[in-house]
Parts: structure tokens; C-alpha cells; sequence
């Protein structure tokens, strides 16, 4: 691909000066009409070094208003950034609806310089493709714009633009000695390189070459496709107004096959109160010791609770958490999302609050509320939940990638049990703030709620990330359940890293 590039592409200096100017406006222009419809937008600039990326950054950023776009220097991950999923750090960083954010250097780094420098191995290399492609797919496919542009020089070029800066006591200190590295490997690179525009330039998310051993040249190319991308995303926007979800109709009496798993779950299970105080004891000073050695061993532990109301999640995290050490863990207790988290991915809060190594994070409620509550009550779109089975195993798949155990749990009662503990909590004065008209209208939906529960148990039990189905009638078992199988999964992490 890049042999038949013509690096000596270039623009007149008086085609230059009458085309330039308009461009500058025409992407102010873009960047107001993008803001007016929510459109975010990511521009992604990887190149050779000194093939110009700053320069053309700045002048990129001359023409836009300062107060819509963030500009990301992506070096190598600080000692925070590395005890997370890898691509943790380009979540973290990505715009809000209307926003511009501009990336000088990228989660491409990964399958480039780290791949090159021997960073990552091979194994690596291939998975971070695949990683890639879903994090690019999971944000376009929610709207968001992503343009990717390589700056290409030749090798002869590169070492002439390295010596001219080097000439300057004001940039000399540019040109380390991984530039000219690179130049040594220029070949090596550009097999890198031509293997990744390969793997990663999607319709969604291309990648445009620009020849950029002429500055004018590469300017006027860059404005000129960002200018049209933007225009056609925000026609796009403007022609078809957003879809909105409606709320799941009542079942008909065959929408599930029957037995169903949730059928299947043995309610009677119970344990009494001495049986109870026995194993939590135990099972206290166990998880207090397995937290202890996941620290050392660092590896980091993801909980996420979900269950019919007053099916007792709180009382269950409570008794998992009263033996933990607080300086090890978080519980996040999941609601409606805030103005700022829906100006984002429904992914990005969750990512917020994953643990770095050595740590645990605990969910009460998560982002299977994309695939329950939400679509349930018409909160997002049918094609939006439908998406979210194949996101939401991704995610997760990267996070035990990357050395993170997950435990999921589904607490299940019956609806007799349910009404009993409504009953419960509005007749004692102490527990009627537990109880909500939102409850009791949650209960009227029993039918479409369990519909959408077994569709998330049977499309989301993978082998990295199984769910754990915990049999709640008898609060006691349930607790005692989810603390030895969150034991045991740490266990069984850390007797794998030895």
C-alpha cells in the first residue's frame, strides 16, 4: 500500500493561500453544526516521527473554538495507567457528545512502537487487533465519528527533517535516540505499519494516508476530509432523528421455553443460623487473607451484583465486605446515569471504575442495566440492547485478557418471596425507605423482567466471565454462597500466577 504512495504530492503556494483560509472556516463551521446535533468526533494522528504531527495539530486547533475539542498526548502509560486494562487510559479520555478529541499517538502504539520494541509479544500483537477493532466498532456503532490519519514520509526524508532539527538548540532535544531508531528500522516499521492499516481501516473508522513530506499539502488534505466526514456524519443526524425505545409489551405465555434456567434454580436451599455463623466466620478470615495475597500477586477483581428488588443485594455485599480490609476495595453503587455519563458510551462509566491491580471493585447493579432496566422500560433502543449481548462480553473478555477476575452474580427469589419482604419493608418504620412506588411497579413487570433475565444469563455466561445464579429465598444461603465462590475464584486466580 504505502510503495504506491507519491510523496512528492504538493499544492502551489497561490492555490494554497486561496483554498486554506476557507478550509479553517468551513471546519469551525463543522466543529459549531457537530456540537448543535451531539456528534463526537476522534481524530487520530499517527505517523514516522518528525513527519509533522505537532505542526499540523496546531493548525488544526487554530481553526476550531478551544472550548470544544481536548488535545491527548498518548507517551507511554504512567504507573497508574499501567496497573489497568490497557485500553483503559483511551476510555478515559474519550470526548462527550458534541465534543472533538484529538489523539497524537493512540491505542495504536500498542500494535506499533510496543509491538517493535518488544514490549508485547506476538500473542499480544493479535489480540490487540481484535480489541482494537471492537473499541472502534463499539463507539462508532453508538454515534460517535472516528477518522484515523497516517503521516507518511520516506526514510531519506526523515532523516533530513531529524538533522534540521537537530541544527536548532530549540528543537534539538527533540531527536532521542528512539528516533533514530526508528529510522534504522524503517523497514521494519513499515511492515508494522502496513499490516495495521490492513487489520483496522473500516468503513466506520478508515484511515486516510497523507503524503507529508510537502506541509501545505498534507494541511490542506487533512481540513479537506475531516471537513467532509463531518458534514456527511451531521446530515446524517439531521435526516434521521435520533431513535427512541419504547417499553417492552407484556410476553406471551410462550416467550420462554420452559423450564428456563431461572425455572431450574432450587429455592428451598437453605441454611439455619448456626450453620450460617460457622461458615461465615470461616469464610471471613479466608477472603481477609485471599484479598492480602491478590495484592501481592496484583491482580485485580471485578464483582457485579444484579437481582430482582429486595432480593438482597445490599445485605449480600455488606457481609462479603465486612471481612476485606477498606483499603483494598470500592463498592459503586449503580443508578441512573448523570448528565455527564450520558453525554458518553454507556460502557464509559463503567470503565471509570475498573480496578486497578491488586484492588477489587464491587457493582451493585451494573451495566447489564443496559440490557434489563433499560430495555425494559424503553430507556434505550431495541437495536441499542440487542448490540449491547456482543459489547458487553467483549468488555469483559478484555478485562480477564488483561488479568482481571470477574464474578457475576443473579440473585433469584420467587414473587411470593418478593412480596412478602415489600410487605415487610413498608410495615416496619426502620425499612420503608428501602421501598418504592418504583418497586411496586418494577413487580407489575415481573413477565417482561424475566424474559429479560434469562436472555442476559444465557447470552452472557461465557467460560472467561460465567454468572453465578445465587438461590435468595434464604438470605443466609445466598450470603454464604457468594462469598465462597468469590473466595474461590481469587483462589483459584492466584494458585495460576504461581
Amino acid at each position: 500500500m504505502l510503495e504506491l504512495i507519491d510523496l512528492n504530492q504538493r499544492i502551489s503556494k497561490k492555490d494554497y493561500e486561496q483554498w486554506y483560509p476557507q478550509l479553517e472556516i468551513e471546519l469551525g463551521s463543522c466543529q459549531r453544526a457537530a456540537r448543535e446535533v451531539g456528534l463526537p468526533s476522534i481524530w487520530v494522528f499517527e505517523g514516522w516521527h518528525a513527519a509533522g504531527k505537532g505542526l499540523l495539530i496546531n493548525r488544526l486547533t487554530q481553526a476550531l473554538d478551544p472550548r470544544g475539542f481536548r488535545v491527548h498526548l498518548m507517551t507511554s502509560p504512567n504507573p497508574e495507567e499501567s496497573r489497568r486494562p490497557w485500553l483503559w487510559r483511551y476510555w478515559m479520555k474519550l470526548p462527550a457528545a458534541g465534543e472533538i478529541a484529538i489523539f497524537d499517538h493512540s491505542w495504536y502504539s500498542r500494535v506499533l512502537g510496543e509491538r517493535i520494541g518488544g514490549e508485547v509479544s506476538e500473542k499480544e500483537v493479535l489480540r490487540a487487533y481484535s480489541q482494537i477493532l471492537e473499541f472502534e466498532r463499539q463507539l462508532t456503532s453508538a454515534g460517535v465519528l472516528i477518522h484515523k490519519f497516517w503521516l507518511h514520509v520516506d526514510a531519506q526524508e526523515q532523516r533530513k527533517r531529524f538533522r534540521k532539527l537537530k541544527k536548532d538548540a530549540a528543537t534539538a532535544w527533540k531527536v532521542t535516540k528512539g528516533y533514530w531508531e526508528q529510522n534504522r528500522n524503517y523497514d521494519r516499521w513499515i511492515q508494522a505499519v502496513e499490516e495495521t492499516l490492513a487489520r483496522t481501516n473500516t468503513p466506520d473508522a478508515p484511515w486516510t494516508i497523507v503524503e507529508a513530506t510537502h506541509a501545505k499539502y498534507a494541511r490542506v488534505k487533512i481540513f479537506r476530509t475531516l471537513s467532509q466526514r463531518m458534514r456527511e456524519a451531521v446530515a446524517a443526524r439531521q435526516d434521521v432523528p435520533p431513535a427512541k425505545g419504547t417499553p417492552m409489551p407484556a410476553p406471551s405465555s410462550n416467550a420462554l421455553v420452559r423450564p428456563t434456567v431461572l425455572d431450574r434454580v432450587d429455592l428451598t436451599r437453605s441454611l439455619t443460623r448456626e450453620e450460617y455463623e460457622r461458615e461465615l466466620r470461616t469464610l471471613r478470615s479466608r477472603l481477609y487473607d485471599l484479598e492480602h495475597l491478590a495484592y501481592q500477586a496484583k491482580i485485580p477483581i471485578v464483582i457485579a451484583y444484579e437481582g430482582w428488588d429486595a432480593a438482597g443485594k445490599g445485605g449480600n455485599i455488606k457481609r462479603l465486605t465486612r471481612g476485606l480490609d477498606p483499603r483494598g476495595y470500592q463498592v459503586v453503587p449503580i443508578g441512573p446515569p448523570s448528565d455527564e455519563e450520558r453525554l458518553h458510551h454507556y460502557l464509559w462509566r463503567f470503565w471509570r471504575h475498573i480496578p486497578k491491580t491488586g484492588h477489587i471493585t464491587i457493582f451493585d447493579r451494573s451495566w447489564y442495566g443496559r440490557v434489563l432496566v433499560e430495555r425494559v422500560e424503553g430507556f434505550c433502543t431495541e437495536g441499542e440492547w440487542r448490540r449491547a449481548f456482543s459489547e458487553i462480553n467483549e468488555f469483559e473478555h478484555q478485562l480477564v485478557d488483561s488479568g482481571t477476575v470477574i464474578v457475576k452474580f443473579w440473585l433469584h427469589i420467587d414473587q411470593t418471596e418478593q412480596l412478602r419482604r415489600f410487605q415487610e419493608r413498608a410495615n416496619t418504620p426502620s425499612k420503608q425507605w428501602k421501598i418504592t412506588d418504583e418497586d411496586w411497579r418494577n413487580r407489575e413487570k415481573w413477565p417482561q423482567y424475566e424474559v429479560a433475565v434469562v436472555d442476559m444469563l444465557e447470552r452472557t455466561s461465557t467460560v472467561h466471565a460465567p454468572w453465578t445464579i445465587l438461590e435468595a429465598n434464604c438470605k443466609l444461603y445466598a450470603r454464604i454462597k457468594a462469598l465462597k465462590t468469590v473466595a474461590d475464584a481469587i483462589e483459584s486466580a492466584i494458585h495460576s500466577r504461581r
